[in-house]
């Protein structure tokens, strides 16, 4: 594996190259690999959530009131969520065990993708509400063990200097693959099926590049135990012993949280606060906009974090710039101010995306459970993305508009910011 040395740990003992810290940066095609699977996976994953699945419930309820449809959607990813939280941790824990002459992480990639594919060909066929939960379901389902298994290798096989700016080929494809996703299905892709299975084929031949990179393989001898009760038990980790990981892992979950607050509803704010006619398109316009803020700051932020060593500045900065984000649409709601903010939050969430990803490899409790741990920290990105539509729309049906939802997300974000800043041992 590229990347890797035997390094002492803190008791002065040899760890196995497989487990120690990388010391050899990546090559530019390693990071070109990485990226693409990204790109495809942030396709696969966003399309659906921001315009494919919406618009199928909606097709198929077709309720009196807008809220109905944002529930039906909010209770199916709350589901899919609920699932992330084992399937995040319990994929890690499994390739962290993982003896395959293929590597430790390539089997699970390779099976996260089939998954996550084959269930996206099968939901573009569903005409009932039943069929749709389910196939979504098992979408998510290959999502979390392919990208479980895809972020450990940052902790596998990228060296602490490098991990910012390698996180930002993380990141920044999300928001290439929201805006890029959209326009294919809209404008070349377009209709149910051909949409679903356009992002299912992509998301293969984005993946295949890094498929074809080595992966350090695991001796049988070097594996710790397999079984149910040990695995259950390592899920576990303890906030008081790691106080540094809890931190961490509540500030994710927080910002995560107020972002997904102030985006997961745009295209309803548009339709309903601003009685936009346009509404689809100027969704678009938002997120190419937010699109270019990420990628500029998730790049270019990552990679100073790096050269200055500094994490928690960069993530409390980011936090806080989404927070302001969410009050201006909170308090001026216009297309104007949401193109503003758009910008704003982009510009905090690729930075936060890239930089708390680092942070986050460097608070890792063991290095032979990465995968496991930083499952755990999956959820608290991919978990407040599930279940904040159906929290968001609760909250504008009971306060009769979107101004307290945004306030909310303002609060989250800010939140997770003042939780960073306890982190103690990384700067």
């Amino acid at each position: 594996m590229s990347g890797t040395t035997t390094t002492p740990n803190t008791s002065g003992a040899e760890l196995p190259g497989v487990f120690a810290e990388p010391t050899r940066r990546v090559s530019g095609g390693w990071i070109a690999a990485f990226g693409s699977a990204w790109l495809g996976i942030w396709m696969a994953q966003l399309t659906p959530v921001q315009m494919l699945l919406p618009l199928q419930i909606d097709a198929q309820l077709k309720p009196e009131h807008w809220v109905d449809s944002v529930v039906a959607f909010g209770v199916i990813s709350g589901i899919a969520g609920l699932i992330a939280m084992l399937a995040f941790p319990l994929t890690g824990a499994l390739s962290d065990r993982t003896t395959s002459r293929f590597g430790r992480r390539r089997p699970w990639i390779a099976a996260g993708t089939l998954l996550f594919a084959v269930a996206l060909v099968a939901l573009g066929f569903q005409t009932e509400l039943f069929g749709i939960a389910l196939c979504w379901i098992i979408a998510s389902t290959g999502f979390c063990v392919l990208t479980a298994a895809l972020t450990a290798t940052i902790s596998d096989q990228v060296p602490v200097g490098q991990r910012g700016y390698v996180s930002g080929w993380m990141s920044a494809p999300q928001a290439v693959g929201t805006i890029l996703g959209l326009v294919l299905v809209l404008t070349v892709f377009t209709g149910q099926l051909l949409g679903y299975v356009s992002m299912a084929v992509l998301l293969v031949l984005l993946m295949i590049p890094f498929l074809l990179r080595p992966d350090a393989v695991l001796l049988p001898e070097q594996r710790e135990p397999l079984s149910t009760r040990g695995i259950l038990a390592s899920l576990w980790i303890s906030p008081r012993r790691y106080p540094d990981f809890g931190w961490t892992l509540l500030s994710r979950v927080l910002v995560n949280f107020g972002n997904a607050f102030g985006t997961s509803l745009l295209l309803y704010f548009l339709m309903f606060q601003l009685n936009d006619k346009n509404a689809e398109e100027n969704l678009i316009l938002l997120t190419l906009i937010y699109m270019v803020f990420v990628v500029l700051s998730s790049l270019i932020l990552g990679r100073l974090s790096d050269r200055l060593g500094r994490r928690k500045a960069f993530v409390f900065m980011s936090s806080s710039a989404q927070a302001f984000a969410a009050l201006l649409l909170a308090f001026f709601p216009s297309l104007p101010m949401a193109m503003v903010a758009a910008g704003l939050l982009g510009l905090g969430y690729g930075c936060f995306l890239s930089v708390d990803q680092a942070l986050a490899t460097q608070v890792l409790p063991d290095p032979a459970t990465r995968g496991k741990d930083l499952g755990i920290m999956n959820i608290a990105t991919t978990v407040p993305q599930a279940v904040a539509p159906m929290l968001g729309a609760a909250t504008v049906a009971l306060l009769g508009g979107f101004q307290g939802l945004f306030l909310m997300s303002a609060v989250f974000a800010f939140a997770g910011a003042l939780a960073v800043a306890r982190v103690k041992s990384v700067r």
